[in-house]
């Protein structure tokens, strides 16, 4: 067996054969596979399509060209994964309140990935905070705290670490086949038990129209079950941030203000409460998505997931009371300027796109490989879908480092925002479940 030939036989139809996917991901962990190749195999798949058997079949030969870990806990190993979106920290309110109700929680989480934020860089927001940590101590913390979100492991699936480098230069990132195993086999090579999908649709996200994020959510899930993963999927809506806040240090406070009760996010606490529920129904801790979310709801409510939040991030590196006194830990920019609205109206759509864009061009994000993240920076109170606004009134809130950039900014919100004359109809949350 060669790579010539593989990638010879899903050229012609012949598709992806078990043995053949084993031998394809070990050549790209281990090098055997040249980039030529790997690209030429990305590309194949892109235009041919796999099956169900062969999409199970090349996730877990990545996943297993890696460690794959495995756990003897008192309870299940349980995890969530996005898609990616706009102020979307639900991660953050996730893991600790699943850690209260009984589930272990070992989030291997990424950076911000085009115009979407990455959860890893909220978290780098928090003084000391450590991304980078081994096996032996992500199991420790799994253990003592019930949740640790980390940042992926050299070791964890080197065959789509090679493989995603690769789609990103030959233009085939968008075939569902290659992101489906892309993200299905760093998440199951986590050992998990139950793992809960939130695959975003709408202008903020990867998936702008209902038919591509459902046969995403589909092909996620169906893939996998195959794997031996109970999984379940939300499809919820990217129309507009989830929450008020798009960046990184502001998306903590968000989440913060709403873990500790000063001021809910009402998005954020509905999502993270139905994704809580699915999660904890899958891993055998409720009896129904009811149960599941009565008992999120209860864990944010009570503080026990504030409080397994906190230790978390003791053990991580970050400071032991920042709980307590998380508005003096966080950066600030120096420069908040409003973004006024040029009429009245109501807000009738959101590019959350270019809001994305908005903040990585303020130094929220990257714009090539190795920038340096600006925590500071982003916007914050911004208006949603279907608010009324008068001429003059502010819609968002543009923090920056200097002034030209909050110029730059104002223009570009603006510019994301329409304002018309009748009140649009709200977007639902959840649009939809796969599973």
């Amino acid at each position: 067996m060669d790579a010539k030939s593989i990638i010879a036989g899903l050229r012609d139809g012949q598709g992806l054969g078990t043995e053949a996917a084993i031998w394809f991901a070990r050549g790209l962990a281990s090098g055997d596979v040249t980039d030529a190749q790997a690209g030429a195999f990305a590309m194949a798949v892109f235009l041919k399509g796999l099956d169900d058997q062969e999409r199970v079949g090349l996730t877990r030969a990545m996943r297993d060209s890696g460690q794959v870990l495995s756990w003897d806990m008192p309870g299940p190993i349980a995890d969530k994964h996005s898609t990616g979106g706009i102020g979307d920290s639900t991660s953050l309110l996730l893991a600790p309140a699943l850690a209260a109700c009984g589930a272990y929680v070992p989030m291997i989480s990424g950076r911000g990935l085009g115009h979407t934020g990455g959860t890893i860089d909220k978290l780098e927001a928090i003084p000391g905070y450590k991304a980078d940590h081994s096996i032996d101590d992500l199991r420790r913390i799994v253990r003592t705290v019930g949740c640790a979100i980390v940042g992926a492991n050299t070791d964890i699936a080197p065959a789509d670490r090679r493989l995603y480098a690769i789609r990103d230069v030959t233009g085939t990132v968008e075939s569902i086949d290659l992101i489906t195993a892309s993200i299905l086999s760093k998440k199951l090579a986590a050992g998990l038990d139950a793992l809960v999908l939130d695959v975003k649709v709408g202008s903020g996200a990867f998936m702008k129209t209902l038919p591509a994020a459902q046969a995403l959510a589909q092909s996620l899930v169906n893939t996998a079950k195959g794997a031996g993963t109970a999984t379940s999927a939300l499809i919820t809506d990217m129309s507009e941030p989830l929450a008020a806040a798009a960046g990184n240090a502001l998306e903590v406070v968000e989440v913060m203000e709403t873990l500790t009760g000063q001021a809910i996010s009402a998005p954020l606490w509905d999502l993270t409460v139905a994704l809580g529920g699915e999660a904890l129904v899958l891993a055998g801790l409720a009896e129904d998505a009811l149960d599941g979310e009565d008992q999120i709801t209860e864990a944010l409510d009570s503080g026990r997931a504030a409080e397994t939040f906190g230790r978390m991030i003791a053990a991580l590196g970050g400071p032991s009371d920042f709980v307590e006194r998380f508005p003096d830990r966080l950066p600030a920019a120096p420069v908040v300027r409003e973004v006024a609205a040029d009429r009245g109206g109501f807000i009738c759509a959101i590019d959350g796109e270019a809001l994305g864009h908005a903040v990585v061009h303020l130094g929220g994000g990257r714009l090539r490989e190795g920038d340096r993240i600006n925590a500071a920076v982003g916007l914050s109170d911004l208006a949603p879908i279907g608010e009324a606004v008068d001429k003059g009134e502010a819609f968002a809130l543009v923090h920056a480092a200097n002034d030209s950039d909050a110029d730059r900014a104002v223009a570009a919100v603006k510019a994301a925002y329409q304002i018309g004359d009748a009140p649009p109809a709200e977007p639902d949350l959840v649009i939809g479940r796969v599973g």
